[in-house]
């Protein structure tokens, strides 16, 4: 992502400017951490940052109902279109003391297991790595949830401790994961995470207004074309990467069987709405356009 997306945006922005508006980037934290961006960005300790939802858990509420389990994403520029349309709709208190330049997400993650999981059966008591609102997700649905950094998992697949993985097909590649499963459901509708740009109000407000404009252009332009779908790419060059050197199995949920899933994990999208509720906002209004912006999306991709 930093080397291909966050450099083309800070190219696309130096080059809509005339070269007015330059951004130096800071991978890996070197500036500040992941669970500090947001803070920092409003404090001034960066003008700009990316950071992700799930870090800072109850201080992006409303935007939480984008990892709320159950609601399926067919792929990232679904759930990317569907966080920008809330946050357009909503304008959520959350994010209004920084500028917001895009949202994007990451897409569903499936499961990548040693053994097949066609239906709740083959996932009871199965041993399976998660991290966040996956853990809970996996608990509802009779798993065994195991935590553990993404870096960890090979191993842990190679040596039985996890017979699964709760992860973006694309880490089959990314993290070879291609080696240590044979199967992979596709659950369209069990995680997602999403990412924001965010922008020091003081520094936004200090720009002259054509450059403003100049910038929106490019966010509206980047989102479309390049950060919105890009965990599909990788998916997609995953997808036939695994094809071309791998015999795993990929499994597609019944329609009955989904429902099925479905049902199970649907007091978590009850206790968001009840912790949303308890902080003033309007919780199933907000799951409720979540909703209906994914079913739209979903038809038009």
């Amino acid at each position: 992502m930093e080397t291909d997306k966050v450099q083309g945006y800070i190219k696309a922005v130096k080059q809509a400017t005339g070269g007015r508006v330059i951004i130096t980037s800071y991978p890996g934290e070197t500036l500040l951490k992941s669970v500090e961006t947001y803070d920092g960005v409003v404090n001034g300790v960066a003008d700009m940052g990316i950071s992700c939802v799930a870090y800072t858990k109850g201080k992006f509420p409303t935007m939480e109902v984008c990892e709320a389990p159950g609601i399926t994403y067919n792929n990232a520029r679904v759930a990317g279109k569907v966080a920008m349309g809330i946050l357009q709709e909503m304008n959520p208190k959350e994010f209004q003391d920084t500028k917001v330049m895009m949202l994007f997400s990451t897409g569903s993650a499936d499961l990548l297991t040693k053994t097949p999981c066609e239906n709740l059966d083959d996932l009871k008591g199965l041993e399976i790595r998660s991290t966040g609102q996956g853990t809970e997700t996996l608990k509802k649905l009779g798993a065994t949830p195991v935590s553990m950094p993404q870096t960890e998992v090979f191993d842990a697949l190679s040596k039985g401790v996890v017979k699964g993985n709760l992860a973006p097909f694309e880490t089959l590649k990314g993290f070879k994961f291609a080696e240590v499963v044979n199967y992979v459901t596709k659950t369209p509708f069990l995680s997602n995470n999403t990412f924001f740009m965010v922008m020091n109000l003081d520094k936004w407000d200090s720009l002259p207004g054509d450059l403003q404009q100049a910038i929106e252009e490019v966010n509206k332009q980047y989102f479309d074309e390049e950060m919105a779908g890009a965990l599909d790419e990788q998916n997609e060059e995953a997808m036939k990467w695994v094809e071309e050197n791998y015999d795993l199995k990929i499994i597609t949920l019944s329609e009955a069987e989904t429902s099925k899933w479905i049902e199970m994990i649907k007091p978590l999208q009850d206790d968001y709405v009840s912790k949303v509720n308890e902080r003033g906002l309007p919780g199933q209004e907000i799951l409720d356009l979540a909703k209906e912006l994914a079913e739209k999306y979903n038809q038009e991709n």
